[in-house]
């Protein structure tokens, strides 16, 4: 089981099609990247000495070379480490040295980052030769995580599981066809990367804006471009999307996959409005990547807006729960920290068998946030059990705050932390993003006439942006320390 045959299958079947694409123009075929993959492996083991089982780094940014030698990685039967190319010197040396990488290849852009980096070039293709022979077990990608609240960890994930993760796309979101296409306006290193993989074993082409990041005017081009486009976006991207003065229904959309912070209410109706029952939910973790639950096109209508506010159900294939702080399974209606367990699950952190122990314990990966479930197994985040609020003895969920100031037609983004009280514990603040001019008591009555009083935020800071990581999610280590 080698990930590498879901690109050479392809090639057998397919040669002639394109596979990977630089805005409108093809740039590789499928025969010639097996052939640049199978060479490049080659070169990863004859020219750099490397053996199977090492880590290879790439700090890339997107870029048709990054699946190249990703693919190469796996041929060689290696371990690719893909890191986001807006890391930050320091957090590209903790990793390279965090995983012992023999190797690590960069962009020419990313180079000052990384002094020691092998810039990718034509040197390296060397003679075609067999791919490895590897075991679900072996690890295919070190995927980091964020590090919002310390030094990331280096997730292990497998052959298996990455295989399970792409065989659940084909299950749960699309079937896909040669005459698909997927774009990535978001991170290779982390969700857009991961899609691309059932769109090349399904023949399909993955496309990469000219640009090199995310682009709405492009994005809207290139989905007129290659017809049935699907593309994986964090739900800020979504927002700036329909904010574009280019925003316009997309002739050529298939799906608008989004994850890895909330999608809230109020903005999961303007996309079904521009978009239409295009999008899909998903919840995963670096540590279940993408795999966890998903909220299918067929429920993002408005007739089903109470379903919106959930994640959906289980993904084909795997186990959701919620425990209590015994690990204790919850009913239905009870909040508690949300476990999984599937084929997707990683195998551990990367040299760090204390924090695989305490994860996986049990055998179900304990993801850290907040949940329920309710009888026809539709789960509900509440939040990350670090982001949660105890007022006066009272649990208080922040999303639940956040998603009703974001009724009010001026709040443009909103997050709610909270602040250390002498005699509560710890009272609610609201930091927001507003379109104009806002009074705290407008947003004092909307909070009044929605959710307990106990609930409504005690100050409103009001800010020109939030603190955001290289995946878009809001950093409310940042914001606490402001309140």
């Amino acid at each position: 089981m080698n990930l590498v045959q879901l690109l050479l299958r392809s090639a057998r079947w397919l040669p002639d099609r394109p596979a990977l694409a630089l805005g409108p123009t093809p740039v590789r075929s499928y025969r010639q990247m097996a052939a640049r993959v199978s060479q490049l492996s080659s070169g990863l083991s004859g020219r750099l000495g490397l053996k199977r089982g090492d880590r290879v780094a790439l700090a890339m940014k997107n870029c048709p070379e990054f699946y190249e030698v990703l693919f190469a990685c796996w041929h060689a039967g290696m371990t690719a480490v893909p890191m986001n190319a807006k890391l930050h010197p320091r957090e590209f040396a903790y990793i390279l040295e965090n995983s012992g990488a023999r190797v690590c290849f960069v962009s020419r852009e990313l180079a000052a980052s990384i002094p020691s980096g092998v810039p990718v070039d034509e040197s390296l293709l060397l003679d075609e030769g067999a791919p490895a022979e590897t075991r679900p077990e072996d690890p295919a990608w070190l995927f980091y995580t964020s590090g919002t609240t310390g030094v990331p960890k280096g997730a292990v994930l497998t052959h298996r599981n990455m295989l399970f993760q792409t065989q659940a796309y084909f299950a749960d979101i699309d079937r896909l066809a040669p005459t698909d296409a997927a774009l990535h306006p978001a991170p290779l290193s982390h969700g857009s990367g991961l899609y691309g993989l059932p769109h090349f074993a399904a023949g399909a082409v993955n496309v990469i804006p000219e640009s090199g990041q995310f682009d709405p005017a492009e994005i809207f081009d290139l989905l007129e471009r290659w017809p049935n486009g699907s593309f994986f976006a964090a739900p800020t991207m979504i927002v700036r999307l329909m904010a574009s003065p280019a925003a316009r229904p997309p002739r050529g959309l298939k799906t608008i996959t989004y994850g890895g912070a909330p999608m809230y209410v109020a903005d999961c109706l303007r996309a079904i409005e521009l978009f239409g029952p295009r999008l899909y939910q998903l919840f995963g973790q670096g540590e279940a990547p993408m795999t966890i639950a998903g909220l299918s096109q067929a429920l993002h209508k408005e007739q089903f807006v109470e379903k919106l506010s959930t994640c959906g159900i289980a993904r084909t294939g795997v186990e959701v729960k919620v425990f209590d702080e015994e690990d204790r399974e919850l009913p239905a209606g009870e909040v508690g920290e949300i476990v999984t367990r599937s084929d997707c699950v990683m195998a551990g952190y990367w040299g760090n068998p204390q924090a695989t122990a305490s994860t996986l314990r049990g055998g179900w990966l304990h993801t850290g946030d907040l949940g329920s479930l309710d009888a026809e197994g539709f789960l509900t985040i509440r939040d990350r059990s670090k982001d949660m609020i105890i007022s006066g003895g009272s649990n208080i969920y922040p999303r639940e705050i956040e998603e009703v100031l974001l009724r009010h037609p001026a709040v443009a983004e909103c997050s709610v932390v909270g602040r250390r009280h002498p005699e509560w514990g710890e009272e609610v603040v609201a930091f927001i993003v507003a379109l104009g001019a806002v009074e705290p008591a407008e947003l004092d009555a909307l909070c009044l006439d929605n959710i307990a009083r106990f609930k409504r935020p005690r100050d409103y800071r009001f800010v020109d942006a939030l603190p955001k990581n290289n995946y878009g999610k809001v950093l409310k280590t940042e914001l606490r320390k402001l309140a």
